[in-house]
């Protein structure tokens, strides 16, 4: 490793963000021969150390900054950034054996992402940086958890953007890929093999047991549900009925699973179908629901997807609130990232109007804490859930 490679910071990018991504267009000539996945110091303009990080010559983000302190980035530094990532999901998580361990730039740990599923730990190493330290890091959580072993996920898209191959398996010990957790008062079979991300969303957990709060006696539609879970939890609640819609036969047969596994299957339908189309359908043949909830997958990806994915948003939004009674209840979510909270309000507000509904907002939430937003990064802000009644 290349101990002396040093880049300079353009005078455009400026030194007072803390963002911990610098694209290529924010330095200048690389000063020694760093490889990929090398430790490189960042200079400001006018020579000063501004920064050390991780250097990815195949990727737009060209280092992930891990400090801005001039200090030693070896063993006793990871272990300090995991142990202060392990203490937090001590103090936040106390309804669930499922919770994200590691969120990235969240955590300051940029390209690393570890869930914890009961006795296995699920890691995805996103950039070159930290899949050339995923054996060091992987030693560490080992030692410092009460784990059976760590199983990679890294069979992201993003990985060849840093010119990484995509690969699945266990890097420390073995055993079963499915994993029963508990979620409050709910049971759920995680498959980390073959799941959606690492397995499971747990930055819905808590979203989830919100919405549960309105489902006493309701009859609910549950829409793009996936595996089930919003609809386990308003089954659990009290709810009379849970009519769950997915395109995803395979997604409903684990929801039917699920449903069995907590002993609500008598009050839980499940249908193969077009959200969209079958919304329309529900609207036309005047069903109505006390409970609606809607936690679509991504509209948008990018900012230039953002007004096809509004309008996406637009058109859920108005069929949700039609085919609420009233004193009814929305719970719409988004996890699409250019897709803001006053994007999504204006957006709720804008379908109230056009349903003709008068609406009252009556929480505004995001992302479970065990997701914790990076001030200077607004990136690790991304899902967005408003809860409104209907008047």
């Amino acid at each position: 490793m290349t101990q002396s490679a040093q880049v300079r910071l353009t005078p455009s990018r400026g030194s007072e963000s803390r963002h911990l991504w610098l694209y290529a267009g924010h330095l200048g000539p690389v000063v020694g021969e760093p490889t990929a996945g090398d430790l490189i110091d960042v200079l400001t303009p006018d020579g000063r150390f501004y920064g050390r990080g991780l250097y990815s010559p195949a990727s737009k983000i060209r280092v992930r900054l891990l400090t801005f302190r001039d200090e030693l980035i070896d063993e006793t530094f990871w272990l300090g950034r995991i142990q202060q990532a392990i203490r937090l999901r001590e103090r936040i998580v106390a309804q669930s054996n499922a919770y994200r361990l590691i969120y990235g730039e969240g955590d300051r740990l940029p390209g690393l992402i570890v869930d914890r599923y009961d006795q296995l730990l699920v890691m995805q190493t996103l950039s070159v940086g930290m899949d050339r330290r995923k054996e060091v890091l992987a030693d560490l959580l080992m030692k410092g958890l009460n784990v059976r072993g760590v199983y990679l996920r890294n069979d992201a898209k993003s990985r060849a953007l840093e010119g990484l191959p995509l690969e699945r398996g266990f890097l420390r010990g073995g055993g079963p890929t499915q994993v029963e957790i508990h979620e409050g008062p709910a049971k759920f079979l995680v498959d980390v093999e073959r799941g959606q991300k690492t397995g499971w969303f747990c930055d819905q957990r808590e979203n989830r047991l919100a919405a549960a709060k309105f489902a006493a006696g309701a009859a609910v539609l549950e829409v793009f549900c996936h595996t089930g879970a919003f609809g386990i939890h308003a089954a659990l609640a009290g709810a009379g009925s849970v009519e769950s819609l997915d395109v995803s036969q395979e997604s409903l047969e684990i929801a039917r699973r699920h449903a069995a596994m907590n002993q609500v299957e008598n009050r839980c339908t499940y249908r193969q179908a077009d959200a969209f189309e079958e919304m329309r359908q529900l609207v036309k043949s005047g069903r109505r629901y006390d409970l609606v909830i809607l936690d679509p997958p991504a509209f948008a990806r990018s900012k230039q997807a953002l007004a096809g994915a509004l309008a996406g948003y637009k058109d859920i939004n108005l069929l949700g609130l039609k085919l609420l009674k009233p004193d009814g209840f929305l719970v719409t979510c988004s996890c699409s990232h250019p897709v803001s909270e006053t994007d999504l309000w204006n957006n709720i507000r804008l379908a109230a109007r056009d349903a003709k509904r008068d609406t009252r907002l009556i929480e505004q939430r995001g992302q479970s804490a065990d997701h914790p937003i990076l001030a200077s990064m607004p990136e690790t802000r991304y899902l967005k859930c408003f809860i409104v009644q209907v008047l």
